[in-house]
């Protein structure tokens, strides 16, 4: 695959920084403000599919959750970004998945029980467990990497949705970040606290819109997660779409597991993807990221309202 032959010579380069004089070139989804994020998520029958990587697409080389996964990425598809932020014991944010060190670094305990300047020491596995060169980034950091490059989803772990939402104004990151909320009772907070941070809800049965119709806040302020399974009532697509919001669908628990397991093949793979697309998805989140937003290349090319958002 071409990703294979590509991922040898993007560790070369980020090996030698990423921020050099010469960095590969990325690609952008590039909405630098709230106003611009709503219209990105708003959804028209003329919007183009892309993809959204789980934990920052990790894979061979990079690990989950770090910036230099996250350019990686970015240098082989447009993708918005999902990230996991945990507090340290003096109170700052990380991003790392789980609540200890031990999977995914050469730490072992806690992330709570160390603080910012202990973690900065230790460095990531990637997902084959292999130690690598890099290290754990603040969430602070990854707001502002973000500007001009992506849409970071910030998902709760142990952080509250306020804090969430003020640091994304903190960081004047409103143009690249949403947050994810799991309760309506979030969702209320979160709009409370800013009008303008987008999110992420869970939109998997009928009653969740029904909720989101009677809570007061917009539809304009939301994209909707439907599953990490095709929904047994497929009518949410349109509904959701009809408030016009966008629907995400997660592949990392079927085709995404398939494939990795050996249970499916390449092509089989890209036919999942653009089976998800045509059943109503309008994001993919995936763990391939890579081979997701690969499959979708060919559906990106048409003339859109969104095409403005997309550049490279």
């Amino acid at each position: 695959m071409q990703t294979k032959i590509l991922i040898p010579v993007l560790s070369v380069l980020m090996l030698t920084g990423i921020y050099s004089a010469n960095p590969v070139k990325l690609h952008n989804i590039k909405t630098n403000n709230a106003a611009a994020v709503k219209d990105f998520m708003r959804y028209t029958p003329d919007r183009l599919p892309f993809i959204c990587a789980h934990r920052g697409g990790p894979r061979k080389g990079f690990p989950e959750n770090c910036i230099e996964t996250f350019e990686n990425t970015l240098a082989q598809t447009p993708a918005m970004l999902e990230i996991d932020p945990h507090y340290t014991k003096d109170g700052k944010i990380v991003l790392m998945h789980d609540p200890t060190l031990d999977r995914t670094s050469n730490g072992h305990g806690k992330i709570a029980d160390f603080t910012l300047e202990e973690l900065k020491k230790l460095r990531l596995k990637d997902t084959e467990g292999n130690l690598t060169d890099y290290h754990m980034p603040t969430l602070d950091e990854a707001l502002q990497w973000a500007k001009g490059k992506t849409i970071l989803v910030i998902d709760a772990k142990d952080v509250p949705i306020e804090v969430r939402a003020q640091k994304i104004v903190e960081n004047n990151a409103l143009g690249n970040a949403i947050v994810i909320a799991y309760s309506i009772e979030d969702i209320k907070k979160c709009y409370d606290h800013s009008k303008d941070v987008v999110m992420e809800i869970m939109m998997g049965k009928p009653e969740n819109i029904t909720a989101l119709d009677n809570s007061g806040v917009p539809w304009a302020n939301v994209i909707g997660f439907v599953s990490h399974d095709m929904p047994a009532d497929k009518t949410i697509f349109s509904e959701v779409h009809k408030r016009g919001a966008m629907c995400i669908l997660g592949s990392s628990r079927n085709i995404d597991k398939q494939f990795t397991t050996g249970k499916i093949n390449a092509d089989e793979l890209k036919t999942g993807y653009l089976n998800l697309i045509n059943h109503g998805a309008d994001v993919i989140e995936a763990d391939l990221g890579i081979e997701a937003g690969t499959a979708l290349k060919d559906l990106q090319g048409a003339k859109s309202s969104k095409s403005k958002y997309f550049s490279k």
